[in-house]
């Protein structure tokens, strides 16, 4: 795709002393540049009146090269100071909100859309060219965050709540607040920022349209997953993925209201989900429209220039953000201040039971809904803890978890103060999940021909040396507004609760469960979920959706209707600048296909002609829709394109972490006997450990029980064994002490589940 604005050009701006936000600038005394004054050169001749203009005025010429154009410094700053009347960026100390982040990605965003316009830059130069450019000798370089610039990174064993130094030369790898990484260059409508439509030119067929043709609800079953895959798969979304996007500032909840406000009073990133008069469910409601608003435009390091990149405001690597939070203000308000415990809610204490999470109570409207003033949702380190309460369920066992290695490791080393309880606990705790993850998860999702091929593979024992500091492990955009939202075509129905005796007791309908998570303040009721979770068979992976997330997501208490994921996933794929499913087929070494016909073995033939009627070409089919339409690999879940960029990103998250937990020679390391007692890290004895009532479970929890190949054991059975936290035993000693010898160092550390 090559687009030519035509050569626009910017009138020359009389800038002799201009003063912009108390900011003064001296025409042609421009910050230190090279002899010529080119910040970028660009083959082919192309005028720019306002590069011509200024050099009439210095009474020399700039020495272009023949056949080139040169993009000068002073256009640079002058695209500078004409952003800077419209745009008022952040000026912060501290750490940075995602809206301030946004207001100088907004800002380099503006620069580089007038640059485009002024060279007539094609395509090819603005994703090529502009990111070249060095804004450190420019104007922007004084709006440019020092957290985008020159952060000065120290080895240390304990990972930074917010990623940065994750890798010591490039420190903003994997860290919070960067911009998605892109697999394949953006496809944008205008070439910068506009969202992508038809490679025939015409509008794309509604988001809406897509979903309810495509994804109906035919409600197939897959016959080995339980949805506990569902359960983990998306607390480790929330573990890599939360987009920056403009929230309602009152409770910060849904995205800013578009659909019901007249034109000038709509949000500028207003995305609106049209909804076609003939549909067959909001045409009952008169719906018309669902709100959608378009992702912050990011920063990318050392504030380069470049077309809009959208940005994640989680880290990119799996570091358990989802117990501890991505700031080191929140940890600490997450935290008791001793014994290295997490805050939680001893609501059960008077019945012997295990803790709740802590309540929400400073924003008590933040992503919950409420049926009245003295009900509160919880809180947990990730945002969306209440989203809905299977995951409120994941956020609990994984808090409990920290809060029972504290305790164990302060009965083996009674000396350590809370800090180095916390974080030798929380440290456990992240590798606990990133092996159970790439253990029992990811085989199940790719299948072990996939895992192998992209390295996924866990040593059974020894160390594994496969950190790469040249590969940078922040999140795929592809991965983010796509293939990781594979999970919405398993989502159930309804999500049902068993006995302990493995026995169904009741269900409830999913749309009641989401952002409503108060059923868990029964006593013993989220042992019965986590039962349901591993007995519960999950939908088919295919692309039939359940009415309950395309028609009544987030639905209001007494509405009749709600959001429709599908159309948002359509939506953001486009708006990210995401290229349709047909490119990343092309990434992933499968053939191309010109006509619909030859994507006839891909996906069933009856999805192929369906997508006949709606789409112009291949070309234009989603990603998102295309990927969970495809025939699943022999062995996996996923179809090919789908596996593909799951399999990279998780092999980038393993390959680019500095603190893995099977590495070694590195500050974080583990010891080898510490290393081998977090390979007994089961989902099993995760659930053993950190509940009440259970007492037998299947080995695998994501796979139905087989009496074969996955037994049903009882939690106290040799077949789970514990974590021995003797091995962080550490014995001080000095000239005046005699060593301590606690009386758990030499005995495994009891659960207390028998």
């Amino acid at each position: 795709m090559t687009l030519l604005w035509g050569a626009l050009t910017i009138a020359l701006i009389s800038i002799s002393g201009s003063n912009v936000n108390g900011l003064q600038y001296t025409p042609f005394i421009s910050a230190p540049v090279s002899g010529s004054g080119c910040a970028l050169l660009l083959n082919g001749g192309r005028s720019s009146s306002f590069d011509y203009n200024i050099n009439l005025l210095r009474g020399s010429a700039v020495p272009y090269h023949t056949g080139q154009t040169c993009i000068t410094y002073d256009a640079i700053n002058a695209a500078y100071i004409d952003a800077r009347k419209r745009i008022d960026i952040a000026q912060q100390k501290g750490e940075w909100k995602p809206e301030e982040v946004a207001t100088v990605g907004e800002l380099l965003l503006d620069i580089s859309i007038q640059l485009a316009r002024t060279y007539g830059l094609s395509y090819e130069e603005i994703e090529k060219g502009l990111p070249l450019i060095d804004t450190s000798k420019t104007l922007i370089a004084e709006a440019c965050p020092p957290v985008f610039t020159n952060v000065e990174c120290r080895p240390g064993k304990y990972r930074r709540f917010d990623g940065l130094c994750t890798n010591l030369e490039q420190p903003t790898w994997g860290a919070a607040n960067q911009p998605f990484q892109r697999l394949l260059s953006p496809l944008f409508a205008d070439g910068i920022s506009a969202p992508r439509i038809s490679v025939t030119g015409n509008d794309l067929p509604l988001s809406r349209v897509v979903s309810r043709t495509m994804h109906p609800d035919e409600g197939y079953h897959d016959h080995a997953g339980t949805v506990m895959i569902i359960a983990w798969g998306q607390f480790m979304d929330h573990d890599y993925t939360l987009t920056g996007t403009p929230l309602d500032p009152i409770n910060r909840n849904d995205p800013e209201e578009c659909c019901h406000r007249p034109p000038h009073l709509k949000h500028p990133y207003c995305n609106e989900i049209y909804i076609p008069d003939d549909d067959y469910f909001y045409k009952l409601f008169n719906v018309k429209c669902v709100d959608f608003v378009r992702a912050f435009p990011g920063v990318r390091p050392g504030c380069k220039l470049g077309s809009r990149n959208p940005f994640n405001t989680l880290t990119g690597v799996i570091d358990a953000n989802t117990v501890y939070g991505v700031t080191e203000k929140f940890a600490r308000k997450l935290r008791t201040g001793y014994g290295g415990l997490l805050r939680m809610n001893p609501v059960f204490s008077e019945y012997g039971l295990k803790d709740l999470l802590p309540l929400k109570l400073d924003i008590p409207d933040e992503g919950c809904t409420r049926p009245n003033r003295s009900m509160f949702c919880f809180e947990a380190g990730e945002i969306r803890v209440n989203e809905q309460l299977v995951l409120t369920c994941m956020h609990t066992l994984l808090a409990r978890e920290h809060n029972r290695l504290a305790t164990g490791l302060a009965q083996v080393n009674p000396h350590w103060d809370d800090e180095t309880l916390f974080q030798e606990a929380r440290r456990i705790n992240i590798a606990i999940v990133q092996h159970i993850t790439y253990n029992e998860f990811l085989p199940i999702l790719l299948g072990k021909d996939i895992m192998q091929k992209f390295g996924l593979i866990l040593e059974k024992e020894g160390y594994w040396d496969g950190y790469d500091p040249t590969v940078n492990p922040d999140v795929i955009d592809a991965f983010a507004a796509a293939a990781y939202r594979f999970g919405h075509s398993l989502l159930p129905t309804v999500v049902e609760r068993w006995s302990k005796a493995h026995k169904f007791i009741a269900s409830k309908r999913l749309s009641d469960l989401i952002r409503r998570p108060y059923d868990l303040y029964r006593a013993g009721v989220i042992d019965e979920y986590f039962m349901g979770l591993m007995n519960q068979v999950a939908q088919a992976m295919d692309d039939s959706i359940t009415q309950e997330v395309t028609n009544h997501l987030f639905k209001k208490v007494g509405a009749r209707f709600g959001m429709d994921l599908v159309s948002f996933n359509m939506q953001r794929g486009r708006e990210f600048g995401l290229p349709g499913y047909m490119e990343y087929r092309k990434f992933c070494g499968l053939p191309a296909a010109n006509t619909f016909e030859e994507l006839f073995g891909s996906m069933p033939n009856e999805t192929v002609r369906k997508y006949s009627t709606i789409f112009e070409h291949p070309n234009d089919v989603d990603l998102w829709s295309g990927g969970v339409s495809e025939r699943a690999v022999p062995g996996s879940m996923l179809g090919p394109t789908f596996a593909c960029i799951i399999a990279t990103q998780f092999s980038y998250s393993r390959r680019g972490d500095r603190f893995w937990y099977e590495l070694p020679n590195q500050p974080s390391s583990f010891t080898p006997e510490q290393l081998q007692e977090v390979r007994k890290a089961k989902m099993s004895r995760l659930i053993c450990d950190n509940t009440d009532l259970i007492d037998t479970i299947q080995v695998y929890p994501m796979v139905l029980p087989d009496h074969e190949l996955n037994p049903r054991v009882p939690c106290r059975s040799g077949v789970l064994p514990s974590i021995d936290l003797s091995k962080w035993a550490e014995f001080p000693t000095n000239s005046h002490q005699q060593p301590y010898i606690s009386n758990f160092a030499y005995s495994p550390f009891l659960t207390g589940k028998k």
